[in-house]
């Protein structure tokens, strides 16, 4: 495996992403990892290295680039902590577009890139960046074959980019993994998703993972659900095959 950290230029300046990718039989169809709020750390890297194993250029990219901030460090679980609420700050620094903005500038990159193939690309996205990693399917059709939000946040709103709407906009196939207590994405937001989905006769799943809490596929959570968490990698991976070949 080939593992770099590498500074990608962008209207904003230059985005910090990590890439992971096999060493050799390329070049990998690439896969867009969004990182949740808490930022970029080893956790997550991980996650993007086990992604890259089974064949994919993964880019797993600083979205708080434009604050200067690269990793948060550890994060109290007092929701009033001053680290908690800069996190919170931090999310609210970005928005769909400026995130769109910085997935064309990954794109970029990874078309001069002999190990990249980015004609047929995955997108996963975690708690707040659920929602950009469906809208990536949208905003770059044709390229974004598989989007998959796992317990994503800000699904359902009245916004005309909510991720509800994404399957009139797009043919990818979208996945929608999603907690069954979550008091960021609670239930009558799901149900709206898929009712939605449904009614556009969307190319999607939504799959509820019964027992668990928002954040059941990260490790180092006091929520994580080893079963649960196995099982995502496995929906994952398989949409991935199905579209990405």
């Amino acid at each position: 495996m080939i593992d770099q950290q590498i500074e990608i230029p962008t209207k904003d300046g230059h985005i910090t992403t990590f890439i992971s990718h096999p060493e050799r039989g390329g070049p990998h169809p690439v896969i867009l990892f969004y990182m949740d709020a808490p930022a970029i750390r080893e956790e997550l890297r991980d996650m993007a290295r086990r992604l890259a194993t089974s064949g994919y250029y993964v880019t797993l990219p600083n979205l708080y680039y434009r604050s200067g901030v690269m990793e948060l460090g550890p994060l109290p679980a007092d929701p009033e902590a001053p680290e908690r609420k800069r996190m919170f700050q931090l999310m609210a620094s970005i928005n769909i577009p400026l995130v769109m903005e910085d997935t064309r500038a990954l794109l970029a990159y990874a078309d001069h890139q002999a190990a990249a193939r980015t004609d047929i690309v995955g997108t996963v996205g975690y708690c707040m960046s659920g929602r950009y990693a469906v809208n990536a399917a949208t905003h770059f059709q044709g390229r974004v074959r598989a989007a998959a939000s796992i317990y994503g946040t800000h699904l359902a709103t009245d916004q005309p980019d909510s991720p509800h709407l994404a399957g009139r906009k797009t043919k990818a196939e979208l996945y929608f993994g999603c907690a069954e207590t979550d008091i960021y994405a609670p239930m009558e937001t799901i149900d709206k998703v898929r009712q939605a989905m449904q009614d556009d006769g969307a190319n999607a799943e939504v799959e509820i993972y019964p027992g668990t809490h928002h954040g059941f596929a990260f490790p180092k959570r006091p929520v994580y659900d080893r079963d649960a968490a196995e099982r995502h990698w496995e929906r994952l991976l398989a949409l991935y095959r199905r579209n990405l070949s």
